[in-house]
């Protein structure tokens, strides 16, 4: 078994394409959060406070931001799409420590990991995953 949570049933990609990209940030966001999890706990047998550390490091606006732009040339053209239709969507908050624009790219980041999960798209997740960690092990 990958590192990505599986879904029961997955929804087709026009579904997911009609949804919201918001929506599709909000799902990607906790699937990318539980697979840092995942990924730190595999590492370490650190207590909750020091996982907490670790994973926060990753999963926020700067860091997923550089993991998009480590994965973008990897992207095809739906999953292109995708990315930048919820980059450009109008966002309904605002960024807390970070910039806007890492804000906005961290969303398109966070729509295209909700829309390859939810459309069961599981090996494509994790490789585009596993793609934009940080290889130097700093976020």
């Amino acid at each position: 078994m990958g590192d990505i949570p599986i879904i029961k049933e997955s929804i087709s990609v026009k579904q997911a394409r009609e949804l919201n990209p918001l929506v599709l940030a909000y799902i990607g966001d906790g699937a990318h959060t539980l697979y840092v999890r995942t990924k730190e706990l595999e590492k370490t047998t650190g207590k909750a406070d020091k996982l907490h550390v670790a994973v926060t490091s990753q999963v926020n606006a700067a860091a997923q931001a550089r993991s998009m732009e480590a994965i973008r040339p990897l992207l095809n053209e739906e999953e292109e799409g995708i990315f930048l239709r919820a980059r450009n969507s109008r966002q309904h908050s605002v960024a807390k420590n970070a910039s806007i624009a890492d804000y906005k790219t961290a969303t398109g980041f966070e729509a295209l990991i909700g829309f390859l999960y939810l459309t069961g798209q599981n090996e494509r997740l994790e490789y585009l995953l596993k793609s934009g960690e940080p290889s130097d092990g700093l976020s």
